[in-house]
């Protein structure tokens, strides 16, 4: 409690957020607060209060940091950024990453529509972004049949068309295209259309309908029936597009739907956008929790992240619980009866839905584990069911940064918090069997003398000579014959037996056999990254060493106070200066850029 006292003995009485770092100086959880210091204290104060979940966090904390700011939206929008910029461990998790498609009407000169998912409010008007590709397609289809649009890039400049640089297409011999790059079309004509089609992807239907509507009269009258069963034909083509859409209430403006149920672990927001009474996009999104955070702490940072991501301008937004979210001009109701109440009904339907998936692909996916190492334990006659395995792996270029790696899978599924990197302490040069000596009785001599639980199966990624090595290391530690161990060699997908001289082959379509390749798979890539990660550090710092002026001791005064070579080289002048000095400073931002 004395740490505690020095941790919260800085920290404002204001509003903004906080964040606290563990002794590695990594970011753990990132929070708001209308007041700081009150918010901040309550961690401390009241340990019995906690959850399990959350009094681990606070046993981590070893440093807090916090950034004042003018309200509490300021807070709540700082705090969403941070979240999805360095998804701390502790903080919600959103499993919803996408880059969604647009539709884009580009802002030259006969515009083309186009989809594209690179959002440039340089380039065009865009509608979007559509959660639906399927949905937005059909929406493209239609517009093609409706209009005679150009695809070409060309530039069809006035200068250009007048000195006849282009011309017409295939697209203009079958009918999609009027042919703007001969001129052949009035820009005016062609604009008149563009304006049509925004008014359709804004959801204003009726403004091509009744444009449609006048000219198959007017054709008519004029007895031109062939004219005016075009347009009839593009009247209908609009008519059914809008009675695929759900119609709510013509009544109901533009408005915005947020629905939120959740378990222990995943809650899932759905969302509903309302267009003209018409539900014109439709989303769901699982959000991880990390510490049971309450459903209305989950929503807001859905409704952020999801108004932010689509630049909603929505002023009335639909929700199934009360929630406080201080947007200026929004109003947030909790609607209980009447036609909005039904599309808070159609909203929360998805989200059972939803839920009801998840639930059934998870018990789908747990027999199918219990299954597969049901095949396993049978297929390698081993004494007990392999629901927990390490699998060992060395990774080196030329002898250069050896390094290795285990990993643990539990249950049939990679249990993360058990993996291991190794820095190969005791072998010199590229000995791939004394190296796997090495980390096999580390490892295992760790379990011993800190009474951890062995695994029911060890894979050795290798032969024989390396299955050899990891036996001597069992053997020396008294292991031998109380963890069953095999090695599986690439080639062939050769699984050896301590002892056997020949193989045994495993069917290549068994499930069991996909699972030692998928733990032997995963300790190669966790290997590999560690390996790569090694080889970058090294060359970062005898690439900070090689500046003129930077030797080894102030390389040390630079990592003692930045704690990380990325941190050195996002740190500005001044900052630098205060360890070497403004000079040394300079020079060293110099060469990094």
């Amino acid at each position: 409690m004395e740490s505690a006292k020095d941790l919260i003995q800085n920290v404002p009485d204001k509003p903004g957020i906080y964040k606290f770092f563990d002794e590695t100086d990594t970011l753990i959880y990132v929070g708001k607060a209308k007041n700081i210091k009150k918010r901040v204290s309550n961690y401390f104060n009241k340990l019995s209060h906690l959850d399990d979940k959350t009094r681990k966090l606070v046993s981590q904390i070893k440093k807090i940091e916090y950034t004042i700011v003018n309200t509490e939206f300021d807070a709540l929008l700082l705090e969403n950024n941070l979240i999805k910029s360095q998804q701390p461990k502790y903080n919600i998790l959103l499993k919803d990453d996408k880059s969604f498609p647009y539709i884009c009407i580009t802002n030259e000169r006969f515009p083309r529509l186009i989809s594209t998912r690179r959002f440039d409010p340089s380039s065009g008007n865009y509608f979007g972004p559509y959660t639906n590709v399927k949905a937005m397609n059909t929406v493209i289809e239609l517009i093609r049949k409706l209009y005679y649009l150009r695809t070409c890039t060309y530039n069809l400049s006035q200068k250009n068309i007048e000195e006849k640089k282009y011309k017409i297409c295939l697209e203009f011999h079958i009918g999609n295209c009027k042919g703007p790059c001969e001129g052949l079309v009035p820009e005016e004509e062609y604009n008149d259309n563009i304006q049509q089609i925004k008014a359709i992807l804004k959801g204003e239907i009726n403004y091509a309908k009744n444009f449609f509507r006048v000219q198959m009269s007017e054709a008519s009258q004029k007895l031109e029936y062939e004219k005016a069963q075009v347009f009839k034909n593009k009247l209908d083509l609009l008519e059914k597009f809008q009675n695929y859409s759900v119609i709510v209430n013509p009544n109901i403006t533009d408005l915005e739907v947020f629905s939120i149920n959740s378990n222990e672990n995943i809650a899932v927001v759905n969302y509903l956008k309302i267009v003209n009474g018409t539900i014109s996009q439709t989303r769901n999104i699982e959000i991880k929790k990390k510490l049971n955070e309450k459903d209305e702490e989950v929503l807001v940072h859905a409704i952020i992240n999801i108004r932010t991501e689509l630049n909603s301008t929505e002023k009335e937004i639909l929700a199934n619980i009360n929630i406080d979210i201080p947007i200026d001009g929004v109003t947030i109701t909790v609607p209980q009866k009447g036609d909005k109440k039904k599309l808070l009904d159609i909203s929360l339907k998805n989200i059972r839905y939803h839920l009801e998936k998840l639930d059934e692909g998870s018990e789908e996916k747990e027999e199918k584990k219990k299954r597969v190492l049901i095949t396993l334990q049978k297929d390698l006659q081993l004494p007990e069911l392999p629901d927990h395995i390490e699998c060992f792996d060395n990774s080196n270029i030329q002898g250069f940064n050896p390094v290795a790696s285990m990993v643990c899978f539990r249950n049939g599924k990679p249990f993360k918090k058990d993996y291991r990197h190794y820095n190969i302490k005791t072998v010199l040069g590229p000995n791939d069997f004394d190296s796997m000596y090495e980390i096999v009785h580390r490892r295992y001599k760790r379990c011993i003398e800190e009474s951890l639980s062995l695994p029911k199966l060890t894979i050795i990624d290798g032969g024989k000579g390396q299955l050899s090595a990891a036996i001597k290391a069992l053997q020396d530690l008294g292991l031998y014959g109380k963890i069953p161990i095999i090695g599986l060699a690439k080639k062939l997908e050769e699984i050896y037996y301590p002892g056997d001289t020949d193989p045994l082959f495993i069917d290549k379509k068994s499930e069991s056999l996909k699972l030692i390749q998928q733990i032997r798979n995963e300790a190669h890539r966790f290997a590999i990254n560690f390996h790569r990660d090694k080889r970058s550090k090294s060359s970062l710092v005898s690439g900070l060493i090689k500046i003129p002026g930077i030797g080894e001791s102030t390389f040390k005064k630079l990592i003692t106070k930045f704690k990380t070579i990325s941190n050195i080289k996002n740190a500005s002048v001044t900052d630098l200066a205060e360890v070497i000095g403004l000079k040394k400073a300079q020079k060293l931002k110099d060469d990094l850029k």
